[in-house]
């Protein structure tokens, strides 16, 4: 499925289902994909933005090592135990959305995307952080990104 085949609006409600899911798992080791599906069902997602929560979820689990790697390289000054949940749970989304699985989305979708989750989710330095540690993964790779190293 791809992400072009899902209103952007679903898309962001999916992302907005699959950052719950995920920030539920790292404070108290829910199923994920249980916890995704319930979520789904209080925010009324069905049918594919389902689907592509649950992939998103999914490939962040599966690329969690990864992903963690780089989110810690580009911001050497906070350590994942010390990073909100929050900050870290939507630098996961964005950087496999945008760097995994061959980059479904391109780069400055996922920056942006992950800038609104921030606003609605995250404290007041969310933004600016989430932000900057993207920027800096996305400069490291110009042109179109592939998958993490």
């Amino acid at each position: 499925m791809s992400a072009d085949a899902i209103p952007r609006a679903a898309r962001r409600r999916a992302r907005m289902v699959a950052l719950q899911a995920l920030y539920e798992n790292d404070a108290v080791a829910h199923a994920v994909t249980a916890v995704c599906r319930r979520l789904a069902e209080q925010n009324e997602l069905a049918g594919d933005s389902l689907d592509y929560a649950v992939k998103l979820v999914a490939a962040v689990i599966r690329d969690r090592e990864a992903i963690d790697n780089e989110i810690s390289s580009a911001a050497p000054s906070w350590p994942l135990t010390q990073m909100a949940r929050v900050d870290k749970n939507v630098l996961r989304l964005a950087i496999c959305e945008a760097f995994v699985d061959n980059a479904a989305v391109p780069a400055r979708v996922a920056i942006n995307e992950a800038i609104e989750l921030t606003k609605t989710f995250g404290g007041e330095s969310s933004t600016k952080f989430v932000n900057g540690v993207l920027a800096t993964l996305a400069d490291r790779r110009p042109g179109r990104p592939g998958t993490l190293p």
